[in-house]
């Protein structure tokens, strides 16, 4: 990476150190809870959620510790933790989730496509918790594939046949409830309705660590924070190619640091949210504080997308030193919503990455996402800024299309190189659009291009 641009005073990236210097680990009680004492077997075939279940209890009663799974095959269904627990995948063990979706029952109180309600336990699940960690050089495979959890999701590509059971209709079927102001008591999915769940998630919990693991074949999204503070997500990769598999979607969060991490999705790589539509607004918490570095991303929709369902409001995101490079990536920075979805985006900032290979838009702002601008409340996207992004390939290089009502103000792109796109912009609806030392196709822009 090239070197980093001096800092002003009023520099948006001096918020940096402070959003970092809030970001500390959990803090783990140095005791240990092997998972084969408690009767588990590592032979890919004993069932052991009554082990994982039995040790995070001991590991609670004695106020805290590590539930350690040696190297082997451990066959589960949910993992709940508690306070104060570390789950530690050592190496060559491989966590391996049940894929009958009755050992997810109970329902537990959780959020689909921004939207609560009770239905399937997430994988791995932690429910207003303080001091959760998942660690360690194993695995966690969640058996995600065109046999299993996939098929659900109506497209044949994954395995889905006409006739049988499919998510649309209780999709459908929660967002009105949403729409509507249904008490979320009432939200209760599960058994017959085919929302799948997704891999990891900490719900209202504070202090969480997800460090060095390798994350396979979710369900759905692989890494699902929902209304939570304090989250360090470091030297993971996350492997998986399924419908909606995106890698780790902080939703409604606030101070998060991404870092050191390996993409390679079926849906977008990192996809910050908060919330969609009416029952995003009664909620109504913000993403925000968002720092993602040195992260290498592959396959997916998007590198680092704000969206779509961010009807809480995004700010304050930091993007720095990434490497972009796949045909089958089509973004490297994208915020996606419409005037069902409304909310406020700003200051969103990427520095210092290069994009090897792409397929879509560099960068892209889109305000006709889905259901485009047929509702009540208009979002608003500004202070947008991208620094030294040097990319190759691509259909737009930058792509802005927003409401002559609400323009996308105050976007900066500098010191930028886009080699090889088929269009250099589309713009519909800007404000304060300022472009220096940008060279797009051999051809250098400052000031504001034409549309």
């Amino acid at each position: 990476m090239q070197q980093q641009p001096s800092s002003s005073p009023s520099d948006p990236w001096d918020q940096v150190p402070a959003i970092l210097a809030r970001i500390q680990p959990p803090t783990i009680p140095a005791r240990d809870f092997r998972l084969d004492v408690f009767g588990a077997v590592g032979d890919g075939v004993k069932d052991c959620t009554e082990a994982f279940r039995a040790a995070i209890a001991a590991a609670s009663e004695a106020d805290g510790g590590r539930i350690v799974v040696p190297a082997g095959d451990w066959l589960t269904g949910p993992i709940h933790l508690r306070s104060n627990i570390e789950l530690h995948v050592a190496e060559g063990a491989t966590v391996r989730f049940r894929t009958d979706a009755e050992a997810y029952l109970p329902m537990v109180l959780t959020r689909w496509e921004g939207v609560e309600l009770y239905n399937y336990s997430p994988l791995i699940y932690a429910f207003e918790c303080e001091n959760v960690a998942i660690t360690g050089s194993g695995t966690l495979d969640g058996q995600g594939s065109n046999d299993t959890w996939w098929k659900w999701r109506d497209k044949v590509k994954f395995g889905w046949q006409p006739g049988t059971p499919q998510q649309k209709p209780a999709r459908l079927m929660l967002f009105i409830l949403g729409e509507h102001d249904v008490p979320v008591e009432a939200r209760r999915f599960g058994e017959g309705y085919w929302l799948r769940p997704n891999m990891i998630q900490p719900y209202r919990c504070r202090n969480i660590l997800i460090e060095g693991v390798t994350i396979r074949n979710s369900p759905m999204w692989h890494i699902h924070c929902v209304l939570s503070q304090n989250i360090t997500i470091r030297k993971v990769t996350v492997i998986g190619h399924g419908p909606e598999t995106d890698g780790a979607n902080p939703e409604s969060c606030r101070d998060v640091l991404i870092e050191d991490c390996y993409f390679d999705t079926g849906d977008d790589c990192i996809a910050i949210k908060s919330g969609r539509n009416g029952d995003g607004r009664r909620i109504n918490v913000p993403s925000e504080n968002i720092i993602v570095r040195n992260c290498v991303m592959r396959d997916g929709h998007g590198a680092i997308v704000i969206g779509s369902e961010l009807t809480g409001g995004v700010r304050n995101v930091f993007a720095e030193n990434l490497e972009m490079d796949s045909r089958n990536l089509d973004r490297a920075l994208r915020i996606k919503t419409n005037s069902h979805r409304g909310g406020l985006v700003e200051n969103i900032h990427m520095r210092n990455s290069v994009v090897k290979s792409l397929g879509g838009e560099v960068v892209q702002v889109n305000l006709d996402y889905e259901e485009g601008d047929t509702g009540k409340f208009t979002p608003i996207v500004r202070h947008i800024h991208v620094d030294n992004l040097v990319s190759q390939g691509g259909k737009i290089g930058l792509q802005l299309k927003a409401y002559e009502r609400s323009p996308v103000q105050d976007v900066r792109i500098t010191n930028c190189r886009f080699d090889g796109v088929e269009q250099p912009f589309e713009l519909r609806h800007t404000q304060d659009l300022h472009l220096a030392n940008v060279t797009i196709n051999g051809i250098t822009y400052n000031g504001e291009p034409e549309a």
